[in-house]
């Protein structure tokens, strides 16, 4: 097998590279078309290696691709998901090379979508595909459910999900959309925290004022803004939001001591990002900071006057765009809503505000003992030489909570990206190492249930 995948691996490569190409972008209504055009790749591919029952299935967003094999009788049935958005390439000015005209160097693809999460998806096509020559069928039953609004929180994928329990049943749901530990250390990420994300806007006067004539005795939108920001957390890096904490499980010394084996050297990783110290809630470590506890984060403030030089003016309207990740038994809704009223307790004299949400996900613990997992675990082992460590990531994929919940079947991490990959940032890449490694992993796996 991995003579066979060295063999093709150029040509894995420039299909991968068409992928890339394609600028499906599901946050930005100027892109519906290539987000379409993403989902007519995927399904083109698919009915090329012999999958069946191929559909390109439209939403009230973007559309879901779904194919099927199912003729391994007495298998069990793998169902693959993983998404062909990706993320807005801003700010263009930052990277290397354009984000959708891929390039090699250093061994590495360069392109949005690379790592996240065009790369890892098609580690897995290629996998079936490979299988299928091999043998002219496949080791399980296997089925195929793409989507095209991962980045934007899945909000028609769960609903599909419930309303189709009986199509996608399968034994386990097999995603690469995670990453190593570091190069050459595998993980099957066994927790992922929940998500919001909202906006809120302030707003004073009915225009801009002259800050000769007005400055000093009316409202400033942007100091407002910045003053009710700043409440939403206490000075030792905790979330002074009422109630925010309720549901957050306080971790064991068995957790503590798990969390404890990953890996981490923080002084490094400093020096990678060019910090000179790290900031979190006291009491905990990095890791236990960035994935088992919970996090309020202010992701942009816009307001007044951003061009170049300077323009005095008394800004009348100002915007903060803020998000959360979330843990154990916190609801996204209730956290909202706590949000919300802690904002309006601290609404500054003068200004109306509006507050709107965008994103909800729950959180997810998956069990690293379940058999489905541990077998990833020895694929892993037998393609890398290292078994894979099961670490709780701090980001959020929504939509696995609804697998895991309304399939009833384990979920099965797979992820193949490192974390240096810059996934959502100017200059993501994907190691080629790992997806060529990753395609052979995968078609151990396969073959071992």
């Amino acid at each position: 097998m991995k003579n066979t995948i060295e063999r093709h691996k150029e040509t894995y490569l420039k299909e991968l590279e068409e992928f890339l190409k394609i600028q499906s972008i599901s946050a930005v209504r100027a892109h519906k078309s290539d987000v379409k055009k993403g989902a007519e790749w995927v399904a083109s591919s698919l009915k090329s290696m012999n999958m069946e029952n191929v559909e390109v299935i439209e939403t009230d967003g973007h559309p879901i691709v779904y194919a099927d094999w199912l003729h391994a009788e007495g298998k069990p049935t793998i169902l693959i998901y993983g998404h062909y958005d990706v993320q807005p390439a801003d700010p263009l000015d930052l990277w290397e090379t354009p984000p959708f005209e891929p390039v090699i160097r250093d061994n590495k693809i360069y392109a949005r979508g690379a790592t996240d999460d065009k790369g890892q998806l098609f580690i897995h096509i290629k996998a079936i595909e490979l299988l299928m020559q091999e043998d002219g069928k496949l080791p399980v039953n296997v089925k195929f459910c793409i989507e095209g609004e991962e980045e934007i929180a899945s909000p028609h994928l769960g609903p599909f999900i419930e309303e189709n329990t009986d199509k996608l049943a399968a034994d386990a749901v097999v995603i690469s959309d995670t990453s190593f530990i570091k190069e050459g250390l595998p993980a099957i990420c066994t927790s992922l925290r929940g998500a919001l994300a909202m906006e809120v806007n302030v707003k004073t006067a009915n225009t801009d004022l002259h800050s000769g004539v007005y400055g000093g005795g009316v409202p400033n939108a942007v100091h407002s803004l910045v003053r009710l920001l700043d409440s939403l957390h206490r000075e030792d890096g905790g979330i002074a939001v009422d109630g925010f904490y309720e549901g957050v499980p306080e971790p064991t010394e068995e957790l503590r001591e798990e969390i404890a084996r990953i890996p981490s050297d923080e002084e490094a990783m400093k020096k990678e990002l060019g910090l000179t110290s790290l900031f979190g809630e006291k009491g905990f470590t990095f890791k236990e900071q960035t994935g088992i506890r919970p996090t309020l984060e202010l992701n942009g403030i816009s307001g007044g006057y951003q061009g170049d030089g300077i323009k005095t003016i008394v800004p009348s309207e100002a915007t903060g765009k803020i998000s959360c990740r979330l843990v154990g038994d916190q609801n996204p809704q209730e956290i909202y809503e706590k949000i919300e009223k802690h904002l309006l307790d601290h609404q500054p004299a003068g200004t109306t505000m509006t507050v709107n949400q965008f994103i909800q996900a729950r959180p997810v613990s998956l069990d690293s003992n379940d058999p489905m997992i541990q077998k990833a675990a020895d694929a892993y082992e037998e393609v890398y030489g290292v078994r894979a460590l099961f670490p709780k990531e701090g980001g959020s994929i929504p939509i696995v909570e609804v697998f895991a919940r309304v399939l009833e079947a384990p979920v099965v991490l797979m992820g193949f990206g490192l974390p240096s990959e810059n996934l959502h940032a100017p200059n993501e890449h994907f190691h080629i190492e790992n997806f060529t490694k990753g395609i052979e992993t995968v078609c151990t796996y396969f073959k071992s249930l």
